[in-house]
């Protein structure tokens, strides 16, 4: 724990976001920091609360109350020991974790949470700027190959895992850059790339091979994979996205989320994208319907563009303002969340069903007409709230259905469960031997610190399995791939 008395004495701080009329004029990260004198202090409000709700909370069981108390203390490396005992990518979660430890967090049964995200990135951050961490390449090789389809950071935390256990690892990236929505589906004024690249740099040193352009199950066979590896861990995430089937939906200007938001991504990359394919929000009405994560990161990237005005639809009732009494601590809280990107301008409205769009004589999208609609299940629509709006641009962030099944996961065989995910055992197995899944491709669409507890978890399976029915007993390294 922190100060003993230090949840009585100080009061929750938090970050400070950059003002709004600098931030949306670039595309740095919108989170100032906290002084260490201040980062110390909220560590000591972490409480000896007997059972930490707040490591269970979190999907890789982070040992918060340990870290929490060592930066009150002062030692930031011990630190920093502990945090990467459970989470390879803390600058990751420390950045775009919605933090459900905070949810869980037992002080926040009475007062406001520990700043555990705050802490946490905070800590990998001064990890990096002091040298901290470095490669830590395996002692010994057991000569076993293991391919990683898929580099988000399910995919990556297990490659680094299992590498690290002395296997050789080579990760398979269909997109031209590695890092999946880290790289491609997630702004830079939520997570800078640097940040991504940094980690890239150690895992590459350490021995993981990543291969690019490499489509499994089209430009790289899925036959090939299964002669030359030992075993294949498929993290290729849940890509398939929900679609509006309303009349005039192929009408042009209409556009998933995650065809908008990989533009803006390799825009700052420095690419280039032709003017056939380009999707842009600059001076146009645009409407986002879908009112989660994606649907924020999708408004955030419209103010940083110039549209000339967003709003943004959700089928669900707005939220309370604060926790529902229908999700008590230590769940996860039914609550109004106002995401940077809403600060910024554009209007959000609630209980909003599409029910057609309009075009123009070129085919492009004009209106889109909308009613409100009743609480879930029915959504049954209010007569006599049918409206128009005008539209230039609209973008769909209605979440996903799971992976995309033509190609490797069909041609591997592979059973699914009724949510059309790969269907696995206990130990990440799908039905065909050698074969495992983790993370959105697994479980459905969810948390980058799921992807990555997944991630660890299923590394430690695969090992497992690879050593079975070798003379050795199952590898034990420094840095354990335990769950």
């Amino acid at each position: 724990m922190g100060k003993d008395t230090g949840f009585m004495e100080y009061a929750r701080e938090v970050a400070l976001r950059r003002p709004v009329a600098e931030r949306v004029h670039d595309w740095f990260e919108i989170y100032r920091d906290l002084p260490e004198d201040k980062l110390r202090t909220q560590g000591a409000r972490c409480m000896d609360c007997g059972v930490p709700f707040c490591n269970t909370g979190c999907p890789v069981n982070n040992l918060i109350p340990d870290w929490n108390d060592l930066v009150y203390h002062d030692r930031w490396k011990d630190a920093l020991r502990r945090l990467h005992a459970t989470n390879n990518f803390p600058e990751f979660t420390g950045r775009i974790c919605p933090a459900p430890c905070e949810a869980a967090c037992v002080l926040g049964i009475t007062n406001p949470p520990v700043t555990i995200k705050q802490i946490e990135k905070n800590i990998i951050e001064r990890g990096f700027a002091e040298g901290w961490i470095h490669p830590e390449p395996p002692a010994y090789a057991t000569g076993k190959r293991v391919a990683v389809v898929g580099s988000g950071p399910a995919g990556l935390a297990a490659s680094q895992q299992l590498r690290r256990a002395g296997h050789m690892v080579t990760l398979f990236e269909k997109a031209d850059r590695i890092g999946g929505l880290l790289r491609y589906g997630i702004p830079n004024f939520k997570l800078e790339k640097h940040v991504l690249d940094r980690r890239l740099e150690q895992m590459q040193a350490e021995g993981v091979k990543f291969v690019t352009n490499a489509h499994v199950g089209h430009n790289v066979s899925v036959e090939d994979l299964k002669r030359d590896f030992d075993a294949i861990l498929l993290t290729g995430g849940a890509e398939h996205p929900r679609d509006l089937n309303v009349p005039g939906r192929k009408l042009k200007g209409i556009h998933y989320a995650m065809e908008f938001l990989p533009q803006a991504n390799k825009r700052n990359e420095g690419d280039t994208i032709p003017d056939a394919e380009s999707i842009l929000a600059t001076g146009k009405r645009v409407i986002i319907i879908g009112g989660g994560d994606t649907g924020a990161d999708c408004l955030g990237t419209c103010h940083r563009q110039g549209a000339k005005s967003v709003e943004q639809f959700e089928i669900m009732p707005e939220p309370p303002k604060e926790r529902s009494p229908q999700t008590p601590w230590p769940l996860w809280p039914l609550q109004l969340r106002t995401e940077g990107a809403h600060e910024e301008g554009g209007k959000r409205n609630w209980s909003i069903a599409t029910t057609r769009f309009e075009g123009d004589a070129q085919g492009n999208v004009t209106k889109l007409h909308a009613v409100r609609v009743g609480p879930a299940p029915k959504f049954e629509p209010i007569p006599g709230s049918e409206h128009v709006l005008d539209a230039d641009l609209v973008l769909l962030a209605m979440g996903f259905m799971g992976p995309v099944r033509a190609g490797m996961i069909d041609q591997l065989g592979v059973n699914v469960d009724a949510r059309g995910n790969v269907a696995t055992d206990a130990n990440y197995m799908s039905s065909v031997p050698g074969v495992f899944a983790a993370g959105d491709m697994r479980r459905g669409q969810s948390l980058v610190v799921w992807a990555i507890s997944e991630g660890r978890k299923a590394a430690a399976a695969v090992d497992q399995y690879l050593s079975q029915n070798a003379a050795e007993q199952p590898l034990r390294q420094a840095v354990a791939i335990g769950k």
